[in-house]
């Protein structure tokens, strides 16, 4: 069974990106076909990878403003030829589910979610070209809703789709009109659960900075209660957070980390605060791994991951008073460390690939 990877742009090494590592473990000979790979901003994961690129990979600056590229996504997806494939599997948040496959082929789609900034976020991706020449900022909306014709059409295409949450399943259904079975993204488990769990003074936020994690109601929670804050990863939103950071000494900027690094934070951190609507959360569950409490807002796929009371706590509105209440209200000792390392196993790696080898079984049946 010859099985091809698509995922939609090597860029990074995040969320996605550990689940198309996974997908490799269980898949070691199938090649991955990406609209662009950057093997440094993919830490070399994949570097012993056989890699398909677009043409998309020879533009100048692609690698680091991919941002600017949407347009062109659509027609380089669908020039991927995967007539020699019997499987394929697209990790996709955007544009891999619209790849273009032979009708006795069974094309899988894994879904992070529905296109983001084409959908519930369009109107904030319409905002952030605020700084870009005025053609750029009138062209944003129309492009926009030519892509969600598009997006529609491409979420046709998957024979069947796998989300990664209950939350996305949702997105899913109200979006595509599609139906998908659920599979949580595969976590590290055994990798994170053996920092030595040691509190110190400071709470902490981890992931890629960019405007929806919200981070800067931690930092401005953080700037108020006087509390320290690590925060730990690199985006397009570092300058902007920085200066509403600025003159705080309590709140420190770690950029982006090792594994090693990030669970010791993990392990050391009073609780990781997670402000955001993710369509998972990889982060929440690590520091979980790691027996470490998260003080979440209450939605998104926070609510399939963190038990309140248990392995951590909710609070209500994704507003800086709200946050800070939280804080107050927190007790380390309120949180058992085997308990919460326990539950983390629900999400451990090895039942992600039993749950995707049964299904891909089920597919060819």
């Amino acid at each position: 069974m010859r099985v091809a990877l698509v995922h939609d742009y090597l860029t990074q090494y995040g969320g996605a990106e550990r689940v198309l590592e996974a997908l490799c473990d269980i898949f070691p000979q199938a090649p991955i076909f990406t609209l662009i790979y950057d093997e440094r901003g993919t830490k070399g994961v994949f570097k012993e990878r056989r890699i398909v690129t677009s043409f998309l990979q020879n533009f100048e600056f692609v690698k680091k403003h991919h941002r600017l590229f949407p347009p062109l996504m659509p027609i380089a997806v669908e020039q991927f030829d995967l007539s020699a494939y019997q499987v394929v599997i697209s990790d996709s948040a955007s544009f891999a589910k619209g790849i273009i496959t032979r009708p006795e082929s069974k094309h899988i789609c894994y879904c992070h979610t529905p296109t983001r900034f084409a959908w519930d976020d369009s109107h904030r991706y319409v905002e952030e070209f605020g700084g870009y020449p005025l053609i750029m900022r009138k062209l944003a909306p129309i492009f926009l809703n030519w892509l969600r014709i598009w997006d529609h059409s491409a979420s046709l295409r998957p024979d069947t789709f796998i989300a990664n949450s209950y939350h996305v399943q949702n997105r899913i259904r109200k979006y595509y009109g599609r139906d998908a079975e659920v599979i949580f993204p595969p976590v590290k488990v055994d990798y994170f659960s053996k920092g030595k769990r040691d509190e110190q003074d400071f709470f902490l936020m981890a992931g890629r900075l960019i405007a929806y994690k919200r981070f800067d109601l931690g930092i401005e929670a953080a700037r108020r209660a006087g509390f320290n804050l690590h925060i730990v990863g690199d985006g397009p939103a570092k300058k902007q957070l920085k200066q509403l950071a600025q003159g705080a000494p309590n709140i420190r900027f770690l950029g982006a980390v090792s594994d090693e690094v990030l669970r010791e934070e993990y392990s050391r951190c009073q609780a990781m605060i997670f402000p955001q609507e993710e369509d998972f959360g990889l982060v929440a569950v690590e520091a979980m791994a790691a027996g470490s409490p998260v003080i979440a807002w209450r939605g998104g796929g926070a609510l399939e991951t963190v038990q309140d009371g248990k392995t951590g706590m909710f609070f209500e509105e994704q507003t800086v008073e709200s946050l800070e209440k939280a804080l107050q209200k927190f007790n380390n000792n309120d949180f058992s460390t085997e308990y919460i390392k326990e539950h983390a196993r629900n999400f451990d790696t090895t039942i992600f690939n039993q749950k995707i080898k049964n299904f891909i079984d089920k597919q060819l049946i």
